[in-house]
């Protein structure tokens, strides 16, 4: 479904992405995890060109999505993507929010794509929120209309990237039970994160990045007992002892 072969990035001198091959099957779920700075958000925003990449390649389906030509906005209808920061707009209401794609992009009926918008509105337990601004909303539930939004474009695949770093402890919970209903439904999912339990519950298997280059990708029921590398070790030991 995503393959990275000999994937390479710089920003400037720094070399943000160094030989990068990962393969990823069709309705996997990844979680990538690794210190800050390791390449994490890099990585997964190569995947609808957020980021461009300097040398190798990219192929989803079998594309190579980097390659001179690709309609990139074609791409994107077909990989949602989870921001930190929710990046709603803020003077519209969660159904306007999640209905602006498919009837904008996609060219949905107005009817139809609001009727869809209140079910996938419900399914994130945000019924009796639907006009509702941001604003109005706490951050876990911002996050929670983001996800709807991007469910919206009925992706193929779907992209977190630290979905819960900006939220209040009491709001990473019901973010993850989101995630969690997705997993279930078989999309491809990466998902960038620093809650350990949660990738230890969610992920067919972990990546571990540092410095730009994947040093490890296990089941979690071998990564989290026993990661093969020093540095994942002393990783896991850090996030343990500090509960990051």
């Amino acid at each position: 479904m995503i393959e990275f072969a000999a994937v390479q990035k710089h920003f400037g001198s720094l070399h943000v992405l160094a030989d990068i091959d990962l393969a990823i099957a069709q309705g996997e779920i990844v979680v990538v995890c690794g210190p800050s700075g390791s390449g994490k958000s890099t990585l997964i925003r190569t995947v609808n060109r957020l980021e461009e990449i300097d040398a190798g390649t990219i192929k989803v389906a079998g594309r190579d999505i980097h390659a001179p030509g690709t309609d990139v906005n074609a791409l994107r209808r077909q990989i949602g993507f989870v921001f930190q920061q929710f990046n709603l707009f803020p003077h519209l209401t969660a159904l306007e929010n999640v209905v602006l794609g498919p009837v904008q992009v996609l060219k949905h009926p107005r009817a139809s794509a609001e009727a869809a918008a209140r079910e996938l509105l419900a399914r994130v337990g945000l019924a009796d929120k639907a006009s509702a601004r941001p604003g109005e909303l706490s951050g876990g539930q911002q996050q929670r209309v983001a996800i709807a939004r991007a469910l919206a474009m009925a992706p193929r695949i779907m992209l977190f990237d630290e979905p819960t770093s900006a939220l209040d402890p009491e709001m990473v919970g019901e973010v993850l039970t989101v995630i969690r209903g997705l997993a279930e439904d078989g999309l491809t999912m990466i998902v960038v994160t620093h809650e350990m339990a949660f990738a230890r519950e969610i992920a067919d298997r972990v990546v571990f990045m540092d410095q730009g280059r994947i040093v490890e990708a296990a089941p979690p029921e071998q990564f989290f007992p026993a990661p093969a590398s020093e540095r994942a070790q002393r990783f896991l030991s850090w996030v343990l002892r500090t509960g990051s």
